[in-house]
């Protein structure tokens, strides 16, 4: 089985109703250009506005309906916006119950993402693409691979994609995006 985890293209902020930037729209086509040619039979995508306009031009091009979960939405790390989000995010990495006010922990938000991949896995499709956020496209990652961290998510680029090919419990995982 092959699930591609597709970060979001770059988009104007970071609300639920955000649309992707001039930018962003090229680079759904890109990613649509990208995936173009893998026998892709499912895509299931964060409800979240930049999610879906990252997605569209592929789901288009194939003919296959975006189904919406809201388990793909970004992980909330705090309630309010705070001038330390950043290093309050490092912490969620090496402390994966931390909890800050009105938020949610790594650990609930990896297991939202790991519930997706789940029922992927046992849908009958073999080959499905994944539209979510970096947040929590990072902790999925993080789950089977505890090296990924901090400055992995650091790392990531809008867009990005990994392939994870299961054959047992561990995916084989690549970062197959070189945008």
């Amino acid at each position: 089985m092959n699930i591609y985890v597709v970060r979001h293209c770059k988009a104007e902020g970071q609300s639920p109703s955000a649309n992707l930037t001039e930018e962003g729209y090229l680079q759904a086509e890109r990613v649509a250009e990208f995936l173009h040619g893998k026998p892709i039979e499912h895509i299931i995508s964060s409800p979240f506005l930049r999610a879906i306009q990252s997605i569209s031009p592929f789901a288009e091009k194939i003919q296959v309906n975006c189904h919406l979960d809201d388990r793909l939405s970004e992980r909330v790390l705090c309630g309010e916006n705070n001038v330390n989000w950043l290093e309050m995010l490092r912490h969620t990495f090496t402390d994966l119950e931390i909890c800050y006010e009105g938020g949610e922990s790594s650990t609930s938000a990896m297991n939202r993402a790991l519930a997706v991949i789940t029922d992927v896995r046992n849908s009958g499709f073999s080959n499905v693409v994944i539209v979510t956020h970096g947040n929590l496209m990072s902790l999925l990652l993080k789950h089977y691979d505890t090296k990924f961290g901090f400055e992995e998510w650091a790392s990531l680029s809008n867009p990005d994609v990994y392939h994870l090919q299961f054959e047992g419990e561990v995916p084989i995982i690549q970062r197959i995006w070189n945008g």
